[in-house]
């Protein structure tokens, strides 16, 4: 995702390596994180709840970790950066949780 981030603000030079940098970084960090956060909650929830909230958590957690370090770091084209390591690590998220919770449900019964 780094290269995305890149990408995102090659319109601004040298502009565009910190974000780049801060990007991959934080992708495989959020990477590790996410996976494991998700099989914790989804082991702990049931119901409709282990299908929603798992994902909606780590999204919000990831979206204002994303925001603040690009903010923090002064990344010019904030939205473009984080819009597809986002949307990835979010669709991701939905998708595992319900592999998760279908699988846990099954062996129930």
């Amino acid at each position: 995702m780094g290269g995305w981030a890149l990408f995102a603000n090659r319109a601004h030079g040298e502009g565009a390596i910190a974000p780049a940098l801060a990007q991959g970084t934080m992708s495989g960090l959020i990477t590790f994180g996410l996976k494991r956060t998700l099989e914790a909650l989804a082991r702990r929830l049931s119901g409709w709840i282990a299908y929603v909230a798992p994902p909606f958590a780590t999204a919000s957690v990831i979206l204002v970790i994303l925001v603040c370090v690009h903010r923090l770091i002064g990344t010019p084209e904030i939205a473009a950066t984080i819009a597809v390591p986002w949307s990835v690590s979010t669709l991701y998220a939905i998708l595992y949780t319900a592999a998760l919770t279908r699988d846990r449900r099954g062996r129930k019964r």
